[in-house]
C-alpha cells in the first residue's frame, strides 16, 4: 500500500478535480444561469472541502466533518444531473450521454468518500 503524503495523493481528491472539465462542459451549455452555477459551484467546492479535511487530519472529528461536506457536494452534482437530464429534451445543446455518465461518475465518487469516511471512523 502507498502511502499519502499529500491531499493530491488521495484517489478521490484527483477524481473530483479530474471531473470539473467535463462539468465545465456540460454546465456551459445549460440556458439558465442559476442551475449552471449551483452546479459549477457544487462541483468546484469538492476539491478544496477534501483537501481541508486532509489538513485537519491531527483534529478527527474536523477531518471527517469536511469529508462528509465533500460527500454531500458529490451527493448534489448528481441530483443536478439528474435536472440537467430532464432538461436536455428541451435543449438539444445540453449533451444528455455526458450528463448521464457524470452522473454515474459522481455517484462512484460519493461511495469512495463515504468508504474513506467509514475506514476513518
Amino acid at each position: 500500500m502507498t502511502s499519502i503524503k499529500d491531499v493530491t495523493d488521495l484517489k478521490v481528491y484527483q477524481l473530483s478535480l479530474s471531473y470539473l472539465d467535463r462539468v465545465y462542459f456540460v454546465a456551459y451549455r445549460i440556458p439558465h444561469l442559476k442551475f449552471r452555477t449551483q452546479l459549477i459551484n457544487s462541483a468546484e467546492a469538492i476539491p478544496p472541502l477534501i483537501a481541508e479535511g486532509f489538513a485537519k487530519r491531527r483534529n478527527h472529528q474536523e477531518m471527517l466533518r469536511f469529508y462528509e461536506m465533500a460527500m454531500a457536494e458529490s451527493d448534489e452534482e448528481i441530483a443536478h444531473f439528474e435536472k440537467a437530464i430532464i432538461l436536455s429534451k428541451r435543449f438539444s445543446r445540453i449533451p444528455k450521454d455526458e450528463c448521464l455518465k457524470l452522473k454515474e461518475d459522481y455517484k462512484g465518487l460519493s461511495k469512495q468518500i463515504n468508504s474513506m469516511i467509514q475506514k476513518l471512523k
